[in-house]
C-alpha cells in the first residue's frame, strides 16, 4: 500500500472491528494496549483503524488460541506483515509449528479416544 493510499483509506471505528472480527471492543482495546495494533484518534477522540485492522485482530486470535504470547505475536508480525525473515524468525516460526502441531497431534489422540469410547457405548444401551 503506498502512503497516498493509506492516506485515503477509510478508517473504521473499534466497534466495528470488533464485530467484523468476532470479538469484544476489550479485546481490541487489549490488543491496543499490548501494542499489536495500532489506532489513529478522531478529533473527538474515537479510535480509529485501518480496514486490516479485522484481518489482523483475527489472526491475533488464532494465534493466542494456539498458545502464543502477545510477545511472540508481537515478534510474529513483522514477518506476517513483510512477508520477509531473517534466519533467527524463520527458526522462531518454525519453532512455534512445531509446538502448535504437536499440540494438534495430542488433540487428535484426544479425540480418537473419544471416538472409541463413544463405540463401545454405543453397542451397549
Amino acid at each position: 500500500m503506498t502512503v497516498t493510499e493509506a492516506a485515503t483509506e477509510p478508517l473504521i471505528r473499534i466497534g466495528e472491528v470488533a464485530r467484523g472480527a468476532g470479538v469484544s471492543v476489550r479485546a481490541v482495546r487489549y490488543y491496543e494496549q499490548q501494542g499489536l495494533l495500532i489506532a489513529e484518534r478522531s478529533p473527538s477522540g474515537q479510535r480509529l483503524y485501518r480496514q486490516d485492522a479485522v484481518t489482523l485482530v483475527r489472526f491475533f486470535q488464532q494465534m493466542f488460541a494456539a498458545g502464543l504470547t502477545s510477545r511472540r505475536i508481537m515478534e510474529l508480525l513483522p514477518c506476517w506483515v513483510s512477508g520477509h525473515t531473517d534466519v533467527d524468525q524463520r527458526a522462531m516460526l518454525r519453532a512455534e509449528r512445531d509446538r502448535i502441531q504437536a499440540k494438534v497431534d495430542d488433540l487428535q489422540a484426544a479425540l480418537d479416544r473419544l471416538d472409541e469410547v463413544i463405540a463401545i457405548t454405543d453397542t451397549h444401551p
